[in-house]
C-alpha cells in the first residue's frame, strides 16, 4: 500500500485508539507474549521488568506478559513464569506499575503447557523433556499421547479437569489484584486448551473429546470461569491456533466457530495465531502469512480479532487494518529487533502519538 501524504498526515487505524469494556488503548500496535525462560519458582526477575518497560516506552499500545503458567506442572519449562502463588504475584506489581507510568496497557496470558510442560529451555544444552532427578515433572493432557521426543502425558480425569478450570480462575484474581488491565487465556501453540481443541491429541470419548462441541468445552468452561472471576470491565482475550498445518488438525472453519462460541461465553477478542500442535506441521511462512486466518475467524467484522505474524512494517500493518483483516496487530520479534517499534511505525505513518519527552528530539523530521 503507498500512502499519499494526505492520508500520511491525517489517517492512521493502527494509531487509532481502541476501547474494550473498561479499558481504552492508545493504539494497535501490540506486543504479543514472548516466554523469557528467565524466571526463578515461577517469579518474576529484573530481566523482566527492563524487558517489559522498554516497550511501553516504545509507544505500545499494549504489553501482553508471556505464558504464565496457572498451575506448576502447567510451566513450558522450570524456567516460566507463575501465578499460582501470591509470591508471583506481588513480583509483578512494580513491572504492571512502570507499564502503567508509560502510558501503555498490561496484559497478562494465562497458560497451562500440557503436554508439552516440562520441557528445556531453548538455550539449555539438553532437548526434550526434563527428567524427574533434574526438576522435570509428570505432564498431563486431554490423552496419553506424547508430543514427539516427548515424554508421554497422563490423561486428565474429571478431577483434574476441575482443577484445572479452577485454577485458571485463581490465577486470573492473582493478576489482577497484581494490576493487570487485561487477561489473555493461552489456547494456542499445542499448550493444553489446544490439545482438547484439536483431534490429533484429544481422542477422549467422553464428553470433552469427539465433537467440535465436545473438544472445545474445556476452553468455553475456562471463558466462564475466567470472566465471572474477572468481571463485566476487564477484556478477556483467547489466543487460539487457528490451524494445526497438519492433515486431520484443527482448522479454519472450526476456529471461527470456537471463537464466535468464546466471544459468547464472555471473551473480547480472538488473538489468531497457528500451529505448534504437531512436530510434523508444514508452515508456508511468508510476511504476513496468518492474517488469512485472522480474517477467516473474523468472519466480517462479527468477532474482533488480532493478527499476528512477520508483521513488520508500518504500512503493512496499516494495511492488515484497513482492509479488515483484523482489529489489531500483535507482533512479537520485531519489537525484540526494536523495542520502540511503535514510535518508529508512528513516524513513518506520519501519525500525531505521545512521544516520551525525553525522546522528543528523534520526533521531529
Amino acid at each position: 500500500m503507498i500512502l499519499t501524504a494526505e492520508y500520511r498526515r491525517t489517517v492512521s487505524i493502527l494509531f487509532s485508539p481502541l476501547s474494550i469494556r473498561s479499558v481504552t488503548f492508545r493504539n494497535r500496535l501490540w506486543v504479543s507474549p514472548m516466554c523469557m525462560y528467565s524466571a526463578v519458582d515461577g517469579v518474576v526477575q529484573e530481566w523482566h521488568h527492563t524487558h517489559l518497560a522498554q516497550f511501553a516506552s516504545g509507544g505500545a499500545g499494549l504489553i501482553i506478559a508471556e505464558a504464565t503458567a496457572v498451575v506448576p506442572e502447567g510451566r513450558i519449562s522450570p524456567r516460566d513464569v507463575g501465578l499460582w502463588n501470591d509470591e508471583q504475584r506481588d513480583a509483578w506489581v512494580p513491572i504492571i506499575r512502570a507499564i502503567h507510568d508509560r502510558g501503555a496497557v498490561a496484559g497478562v496470558q494465562l497458560a497451562h503447557a500440557g503436554r508439552k510442560a516440562s520441557t528445556w529451555w531453548p538455550w539449555a544444552e539438553a532437548s526434550g523433556s526434563v527428567p524427574a532427578a533434574e526438576g522435570g515433572w509428570t505432564t498431563t493432557g486431554p490423552s496419553d499421547i506424547a508430543y514427539e521426543g516427548f515424554t508421554a502425558p497422563v490423561a486428565l480425569d474429571a478431577d483434574g479437569i476441575e482443577r484445572v478450570v479452577d485454577a485458571f480462575a485463581a490465577a486470573a484474581r492473582r493478576a489482577l489484584d497484581a494490576g493487570f488491565d487485561v487477561l489473555e487465556l493461552h489456547g494456542a501453540h499445542g499448550y493444553l486448551l489446544h490439545q482438547f481443541l484439536s483431534p490429533l491429541s484429544n481422542t477422549r470419548r467422553d464428553e470433552y473429546g469427539g465433537s467440535l462441541e465436545n473438544r472445545a468445552r474445556l476452553l468455553l468452561r475456562v471463558v466462564d470461569a475466567v470472566r465471572a472471576a474477572a468481571g463485566d470491565g476487564v477484556p478477556l482475550f483467547v489466543r487460539i491456533s487457528a490451524t494445526d498445518h497438519a492433515d486431520g488438525g484443527f482448522t479454519p472453519e472450526e476456529a471461527a466457530r470456537v471463537g464466535a462460541w468464546a466471544e459468547e461465553h464472555g471473551a473480547d477478542l480472538i488473538d489468531v495465531s497457528s500451529g505448534g500442535l504437531v512436530a510434523h506441521q508444514q508452515i508456508s511462512v511468508f510476511p504476513g502469512y496468518q492474517v488469512p486466518l485472522a480474517e477467516t475467524v473474523r468472519q466480517g467484522g462479527r468477532i474482533p480479532v488480532s493478527a499476528v505474524g512477520l508483521i513488520t512494517a508500518a504500512a503493512q500493518a496499516e494495511q492488515v487494518l484497513t482492509e479488515g483483516a483484523a482489529d489489531a496487530i500483535f507482533a512479537g520479534r520485531e519489537w525484540l529487533r526494536d523495542p520502540h517499534f511503535a514510535l518508529r511505525a508512528a513516524h513513518e505513518l506520519g501519525a500525531e502519538v505521545a512521544w516520551p519527552p525525553q525522546y522528543e528530539r528523534a520526533h521531529w523530521r
